[in-house]
């Protein structure tokens, strides 16, 4: 059947070459016969068109460049910066565009040589889901300018009744319920509706795949406000001029506040490392039963122990000696290094402590791999070397993505003691304070000046009971109190 296909398409060429590109010197002795008349409508530039369509559609075959999932949990990306323009030759692992995933941004590689041909999702695009075609490419030798751009998705019409019919003005209507067209509302176009009580079905989409978007949402407002006023109620002070019996006729102390009115505030939008943190931190708090235990740690050993290392030039901060002790502990107490998947526990043979960053985007965890194995002077440069990629925006997915064990410290902040949200699917992250001078009495009975700071140990109950947690934290004071215990180099 291809080959007839492919025979059948050789013929029609063949025939149409016949009539757009007869030579000069038959044209004037060949003469169709009056018998057989042309198609209506047929026309020597229709079939030329004909022909040159079809051999442009058999000889450019576009490659599709879609939004790719670059961590795990992305369900859509924005688009920063495209790298190459259109025209532009592209090898296998050539960087297209950067890409802001809901954790930082990534560089986009090419999986194929061709030629870059159309670009279609601009710089500063924001919310491209997931598969979304984002770009065309054509294969080496091809003519670039020739690619047709593939039909998109259209948007499908509200199947429902034309919104200008009257309705009865007698008999049931409840049939026509149904017939209303689904909706698809973006965040903040559902906000705009939520916020001024408007109807969404009464708004026009104009988005993707018929999705309603922030403009429409805005113009359907624009309409409201413009719209004349509704017949006026009565009025207040008419309903409250006779109150009931025995209530108070002063105003209450408190009154409930009233929606803005339009074009009053100011709508900042969610960036998708804000989405992400916000629906991860939802998941944690809803489906994870978090138990917390602290305990007051001195750190005197510490400061003595960073006072000699600076004699040296070797810096190194008291959150160092935290990560390390945290991970030091965790080897000695496996059963505390473990994750909840679907079928339960999971024990993890390596221990990665998560560091939290505050960067402008928001918090994200860059990955001491193998701490337990590494000195305080390889933890504290790898820890500067990740903190600084996060603030740029530069970490890759292996950088952030598979810790055990996460460490969240506020001290810097002058904050004492605070409790933290458990990062799943880890089953514990330690809130570390700021510390502070205390006296305290030695063994002789005398008064002595020590460096204490609390901190506490969130974690998923399901894994991590109480007894477990004390003794975690008990291990872990003993390693932070006495950092000779742990070993500065691997």
């Amino acid at each position: 059947m291809a080959a007839s296909m492919r025979l059948g398409r050789r013929t029609l060429f063949t025939a149409l070459r016949a009539l757009t590109q007869t030579p000069a010197g038959l044209q004037s002795s060949f003469r169709p016969l009056r018998e057989s008349p042309r198609p209506a409508g047929w026309s020597r530039s229709a079939g030329r068109a004909l022909y040159q369509s079809c051999r442009a559609r058999a000889g450019v075959c576009p490659l599709k460049v879609e939004m790719p999932a670059l961590s795990p949990t992305m369900e859509e990306g924005n688009i920063v910066k495209w790298l190459k323009k259109e025209g532009e030759d592209v090898a296998a692992g050539d960087a297209l565009c950067e890409i802001e995933t809901d954790k930082a941004v990534v560089v986009m590689e090419s999986n194929e040589d061709g030629v870059l041909a159309r670009i279609l999702v601009q710089e500063g695009s924001r919310g491209v889901r997931l598969g979304t075609l984002i770009a065309l490419m054509v294969s080496e030798g091809e003519d670039w300018k020739q690619v047709e751009i593939p039909a998109l998705e259209p948007v499908t019409p509200p199947t429902a009744a034309p919104p200008t019919a009257a309705p009865p003005t007698s008999g049931p209507t409840p049939p026509a319920a149904p017939a209303l067209r689904q909706l698809r509302l973006s965040p903040a176009a559902r906000h705009i509706l939520d916020t001024h009580g408007l109807d969404p079905h009464q708004a026009t989409a104009s988005g993707p795949r018929g999705i309603i978007t922030k403009e429409d949402a805005l113009n359907l407002l624009n309409k409201a406000s413009a719209a004349p006023p509704p017949a006026a109620a009565p009025a207040p002070s008419a309903l409250s001029a006779a109150p009931p019996a025995g209530r108070p006729t002063h105003p209450p102390v408190s009154a409930p506040p009233r929606p803005a009115a339009p074009g009053t505030f100011t709508e900042i939008p969610a960036s998708s490392v804000r989405r992400i943190i916000a629906q991860r931190l939802t998941q944690s708090k809803t489906t994870i039963p978090h138990t917390y235990a602290c305990i007051h740690c001195d750190i005197s050993g510490v400061m003595r122990v960073r006072r000699r290392l600076a004699e040296e030039n070797i810096k190194v901060s008291v959150n160092d000696f935290i990560i390390k002790a945290a991970a030091v502990s965790l080897r000695e107490l496996p059963a505390v290094n473990v994750s909840w998947v679907a079928d339960g526990p999971q024990p993890l043979d390596f221990i990665h402590i998560s560091m939290a960053v505050a960067t402008d985007r928001g918090l994200i965890t860059p990955i001491i791999k193998d701490a337990a194995d590494k000195g305080l002077q390889e933890i504290s440069s790898t820890a500067k070397a990740l903190a600084q990629k996060a603030r740029d925006g530069k970490l890759l997915p292996e950088e952030y993505q598979g810790g055990s064990f996460s460490v969240s410290n506020l001290g810097m902040f002058g904050i004492s003691e605070f409790s933290a949200v458990i990062n799943p699917p880890q089953a514990c992250i330690l809130a570390v304070g700021g510390s502070r001078t205390e006296l305290s009495l030695s063994a002789e009975d005398t008064l002595q000046t020590q460096h204490t700071l609390t901190v506490t140990l969130s974690s998923d109950a399901r894994l991590v009971d109480d007894e477990l947690a004390s003794r975690f934290l008990e291990t872990f004071r003993s390693n932070l109190e006495r950092p000779e215990r742990m070993s500065l180099q691997a």
